[in-house]
């Protein structure tokens, strides 16, 4: 049950997903402890440093210049505003801090050279960085990877089948190819999806088979919960259950069991006892701080309210490497 492997069919995917609840909370948290350390969650913080105006049409996002949202448009943020951001985010026990830009991809241009002096400063405070800026090419990649970055996020969102009903402006193959520019580094990967965008339960095994089968897995998988937001086309969508977000992490801690399984957007609806379910399950990082991007999220006061409560500690920047280096070397 908990081993690694690369070639998930759907059908095993999908059994292990229609487990009854329990039982399925069950044999993840017994992947879990296989894998981590199963009292330690790693607080990430995440800074939109360019807001709105991007011109991208994804259905779910406030920031696409086309929807009429109370996102208000900011240029990209001056360096020393972003490492100050850092600094408080550390002292507040977040140890890896991620960069949000409202772009459709990168671009070579002074904007491109200052988030690249962002990641060098927030590197110096020993912290682990996560960029999130669209679709980047191999050169670009490998200039991110020289600044010291230690991780890219881009979304996989949901499955290759249902894609095109979320965003039209660029394919699923797109965003293939961004990951693949990125691993030609060292830098590693973050690439997850979002819950409650109207898709069928198949839609997400499928998204789960695709990230699965991903060679070498990606070292982080963030599990969002939709947040409708007034203006986009899913404003009036149904949101994702908690049992629908602690299926979603469980199965994804079976099938990859040692990449770091995030419990990002929509904690606000959730409960302290509905997180404390998605950590049994294997969610092993949290996004801290009073926003994500343009949404609403937890305090870092209240988060550190519940790792109390739940025994829970923070875990310190780069632990997640140093843990797989060590399976790798006790294998």
């Amino acid at each position: 049950m908990a081993e690694i492997k690369y070639n998930w069919t759907y059908e095993e995917i999908n059994t292990i997903f229609n487990t009854p609840l329990l039982e399925l909370i069950y044999k993840a948290a017994s992947v879990h402890r296989k894998y981590h350390a199963a009292n330690r969650v790693q607080v990430s913080s995440l800074l939109s440093v360019k807001t709105g105006g991007c011109p991208e049409d994804c259905s779910y996002c406030p920031q696409a210049a086309r929807y009429h949202t109370n996102v208000k448009v900011h240029k990209l943020m001056e360096v020393g505003e972003v490492l100050q951001s850092a600094q408080n985010a550390k002292a507040n026990g977040a140890s890896r801090m991620c960069l949000g830009a409202a772009w459709r991809e990168v671009r070579d241009n002074k904007d491109f050279d200052r988030v690249l002096e962002m990641v060098k400063g927030i590197n110096q405070l020993n912290m682990e960085v996560c960029c999130t800026l669209g679709m980047v090419t191999e050169e670009q990649a490998k200039k991110l990877e020289a600044a010291g970055l230690y991780a890219y996020n881009h979304n996989v969102d949901t499955s290759e089948e249902n894609y095109s009903n979320i965003i039209s402006t660029r394919n699923y193959d797109d965003r293939l190819n961004t990951i693949k520019n990125i691993r030609k580094t060292k830098i590693t990967v973050c690439s997850g999806g979002i819950i409650g965008m109207g898709e069928k339960a198949a839609d997400r095994v499928a998204m789960l088979q695709v990230l699965a089968n991903l060679t070498p897995h990606p070292e982080s998988l963030p599990i969002n919960a939709l947040v409708p937001v007034e203006g986009t086309p899913l404003e009036n969508q149904q949101t994702a259950s908690i049992w629908e977000m602690v299926r979603m992490i469980a199965t994804a801690r079976i099938v990859i069991p040692d990449t770091q399984v995030r419990l990002s957007a929509g904690r606000t609806q959730m409960s302290m006892e509905g997180q404390a379910l998605c950590f049994m399950a294997g969610a092993n990082s949290i996004f801290a701080g009073d926003k994500l991007l343009t949404t609403p999220n937890p305090d870092f006061n209240e988060d550190m309210e519940m790792f109390k409560i739940l025994g829970l500690q923070p875990m310190e920047a780069f632990q997640h490497h140093k843990q797989k280096e060590k399976a790798v070397l006790n294998d």
